[in-house]
C-alpha cells in the first residue's frame, strides 16, 4: 500500500489538463511520500498515451485497451478501477473534478468503502493527532476544500481507510513537465480480467459533444465584472475593454446568477480557474468564493467604488471609482498609446 494513483481523463487520444495537472501534483506528494506515481489509462488505441504522461513523471501507468472501454460509460470504467485498486491497494487516488469524475469517483470510493473529498483546492501531506483515540497519524493526505458556502476552508483528512480519494477542478494545480525524457513502466491490464459482460450493458449508440466556444482558462488578459456592474448592458464595457486588450470576459458567481451574463463565464470557487497575466476586477466585492478562482493572476486590477471592497487586499493596483466611468477611459487611452 505504497503507491499514489491518477485517473487519466482522455478525449479523443488526448489526456485531459485537468489529470496533467493532477500528476504535476502527484508527483510533487509522491516525492514526499517517497513512493511511486502511478496512472491508469482506459478507452481504445491507448498506444500514445504514455509520451503524454511520462514527461510528467509517472512511474507506472496501466492501460486497459478495449473498443468498448471508448466512449467513457460508468459500469466497466468504475470494475477497472474497484477491481485495479483492490489488487494495487494505493494509498493516494486523484481524479479530475468533472462530470466524469463527479461520476465515477463517488462509485469507487462507495464501492472501497474509502470515502472522497469533492472540490479539493489543494492537496498536502502531514500528520493528524487523534485526541480522542490518542494516536498519532503520519503521512496522510491533507485534503483542503472551501465548505460552508466558501465561508471557511476545511481540511479534511481519511486516517484509516484506503485509498485516500478527492478530486480536483481543471485549473487548481499548475500543470508542470518534470523531465521530457522521463520514461515509467506500462503495464497492460487483461480486460476480461477486470470488467465483467454485464458491465456492457449500456451500449452508446450514438454521441454528440459540442466543445466550448470559450477559452477563458488560457486568456492571457481577463476583464471580468460582478453583481456591481448593474446590468447586462454594462457588461458590453467590459467585452469593449477586453477586443481592445486581445482579452477574455469573465464573471462573478453573483453577476452570473442576476443573468447578466452567461454561466460558461463563471470564475471562482464554482466555476473555472484561472491565472492570466492580467486581471483586471470590475465592480467585484471580492468574496473568498471568487478569489479562490483567480488569486493566482500574475497582476490584478481593481476597479471599485468601494474603496474597503476585500479584493483591494489582493489587487496589485486599485482604482477607487465608477466602472461606467473608468473602463471608457481606460478604453480610450489604451487606443491612444497603442498607435
Amino acid at each position: 500500500m505504497n503507491n499514489l494513483i491518477v485517473y487519466l481523463e482522455i478525449e479523443d487520444g488526448i489526456v485531459a489538463d485537468v489529470s496533467l495537472e493532477l500528476l504535476t501534483k502527484g508527483r510533487t506528494l509522491a516525492d514526499e511520500l517517497k513512493c511511486k506515481l502511478e496512472a491508469v489509462a482506459i478507452g481504445y488505441q491507448l498506444d500514445k498515451i504514455g509520451e503524454q504522461v511520462f514527461p510528467y513523471g509517472v512511474d507506472v501507468l496501466y492501460v486497459a485497451d478495449d473498443k468498448r472501454l471508448s466512449p467513457y460509460t460508468t459500469l466497466p470504467h468504475t470494475s477497472v478501477l474497484v477491481n485495479l485498486f483492490k489488487e494495487e491497494k494505493p494509498q493516494i487516488a486523484f481524479m479530475g473534478a468533472t462530470s466524469v469524475g463527479r461520476d465515477l469517483g463517488p462509485r469507487v470510493s462507495s464501492a472501497l468503502f474509502s470515502g472522497l473529498t469533492a472540490d479539493c483546492t489543494s492537496l498536502e501531506i502531514g500528520e493528524f493527532e487523534d485526541k480522542k483515540a490518542e494516536k498519532t497519524y503520519e503521512n496522510l493526505l491533507y485534503q483542503i476544500r472551501p465548505a460552508f458556502g466558501g465561508n471557511i476552508v476545511a481540511t479534511i483528512v481519511n486516517p484509516d481507510c484506503r485509498p485516500q480519494m478527492a478530486t480536483v477542478r481543471e485549473g487548481v494545480m499548475k500543470k508542470e513537465i518534470r523531465d521530457p525524457n522521463y520514461k515509467g513502466t506500462v503495464k497492460k491490464l487483461d480486460v476480461a480480467k477486470y470488467v465483467s459482460d454485464e458491465d456492457f450493458v449500456i451500449e452508446v449508440i450514438e454521441r454528440h459533444m459540442e466543445k466550448s466556444k470559450l477559452n477563458i482558462k488560457g486568456a492571457p488578459i481577463i476583464v471580468a465584472g460582478g453583481y456591481g456592474m448593474g446590468s447586462a448592458e454594462n457588461f458590453n464595457l467590459l467585452f469593449d475593454l477586453a477586443h481592445t486588450l486581445g482579452g477574455e470576459v469573465g464573471a462573478s458567481r453573483a453577476a452570473v446568477d442576476a443573468g447578466f451574463i452567461e454561466h460558461e463565464r463563471q470564475i471562482g470557487q464554482t466555476g473555472i480557474t484561472v491565472r492570466p497575466k492580467l486581471y483586471i476586477a470590475c465592480g467585484i466585492s471580492g468574496q473568498i468564493q471568487h478569489i479562490a478562482g483567480m488569486q493566482e493572476s500574475s497582476m490584478i486590477i481593481a476597479i471599485n467604488n468601494d474603496p474597503n471592497a476585500p479584493i483591494n487586499a489582493i489587487a496589485d493596483y486599485v482604482i477607487t471609482g465608477n466602472v461606467e466611468e473608468v473602463v471608457p477611459k481606460m478604453i480610450k487611452y489604451y487606443k491612444k498609446n497603442s498607435k
